[in-house]
């Protein structure tokens, strides 16, 4: 099962997140991975020593002789880091990809804590991407910094998503793995309605490159024809048992095992 998945974030020397999570990823899944890369990261998984930004017309080139050739089923975005290189990725989505599903993955801090979004793109990423998105995937920290709305308990899900969906959102997840409970709840958002997804809690340190994972193999799911809510089940799944089988590799937060096959385990409620 194909699917042709652009995606357009930063590379992770480490191979945990980012591009090279979102690459395993889409191909665990069956999917077909082309890339726009965005910045080039100097990582492990202790955390980000160096950040090197690639030239914005540079990500309009890769982005469009993508588009152009190789076509793509389904976009998606992590770390975009200024709000130059925001509105560049808007620009050719506009242009080339407005017909497309797009999973905008909000990302703003690196798990070590390192700053992944300049303070002044937030306005650039609000302004310009989420009116485009498909779906957005913030975690607790980033949909709090979004929105303003404290995001420290399951109840508080509801408000937040509700809020980025009157900011212009078609559909949320708001994920809740930063939202202290035995029970990890994510939440969906859209069409008015909301949708829970649920599943036990892994106390592990081997969760780096969660949120790229999760982004891109739900972007996988799209490309490939499954409805929302059936990329965001598959998708949970995948994370799920990618942090329980993970290698354990690193002294820090250490990465997913993306080689895995996907078994039935959906939490949706």
């Amino acid at each position: 099962m194909k699917g042709r998945i652009l995606i357009i974030a930063g590379s992770d020397s480490g191979g945990g997140a980012g591009i090279q999570a979102d690459i395993k990823t889409v191909t665990a899944l069956q999917g077909y991975a082309a890339t726009a890369i965005t910045a080039v990261t100097v990582q492990n998984t202790q955390g980000v020593s160096a950040v090197h930004d690639i030239p914005e017309d540079i990500i309009r080139a890769q982005m469009e002789a993508v588009l152009s050739d190789i076509g793509a089923d389904c976009l998606k975005t992590g770390m975009l880091s200024k709000s130059g290189v925001i509105e560049t990725v808007a620009s050719v989505i506009r242009r080339h990809g407005a017909h497309l599903p797009f999973v905008l993955d909000p990302v703003m801090v690196a798990k070590g804590g390192a700053a992944l979004l300049a303070s002044e793109a937030k306005t650039a990423l609000i302004e310009e991407l989420l009116p485009l998105a498909t779906l957005i995937t913030p975690n607790a920290p980033e949909a709090e910094a979004l929105t303003g709305l404290p995001v420290r308990s399951v109840a508080d899900l509801g408000p937040a998503a509700e809020r980025l969906g009157q900011m212009g959102a078609r559909a949320v997840l708001l994920k809740g793995g930063h939202v202290a409970d035995e029970t990890v709840v994510d939440l969906l958002y859209a069409a008015g309605k909301m949708q829970r997804f649920t599943s036990p809690r892994i106390e592990s340190t081997s969760t780096h490159g969660t949120g790229c994972t999760l982004a891109s193999a739900i972007a996988c799911g799209l490309a490939q024809g499954l409805t929302l809510p059936q990329a965001v089940a598959r998708a949970r799944a995948y994370v799920w048992q990618a942090i329980a089988s993970a290698p354990g590799l690193g002294h820090g937060h250490g990465p997913l095992n993306h080689g895995h096959t996907v078994a039935e385990f959906t939490g949706a409620e």
